[in-house]
């Protein structure tokens, strides 16, 4: 992990495209600043984990379907005969 004292108004460019600058700091807390892409995907850490765990878990539940077999014309109610 790499460590670096900032001042506010001081900033950090990564990988030339995300600019993360001090905007106040208020106690023990930061308010940072960036600046990045719009294809960029910027989230929380708690809620990138969540995100994890849930497609782990999806991932897992669909695994446990493999070799199940569906009869498609009661999941849709007759529909896929109608449409196909």
């Amino acid at each position: 992990m790499l460590y670096l004292t900032r001042k506010i108004g001081d900033a950090v460019v990564v990988n030339d495209k995300i600019e993360i600058t001090v905007v106040e700091v208020r106690g023990r807390s930061v308010k940072l600043g960036f600046t990045f892409p719009e294809d960029a995907t910027v989230l929380r850490k708690e809620i990138h984990e969540k995100i994890l765990r849930e497609n782990i878990e999806a991932a897992q539940a669909g695994d446990a379907l493999d070799g199940v077999e569906f009869d498609a014309d009661k999941l849709t109610g007759g529909a896929a005969k109608r449409d196909g």
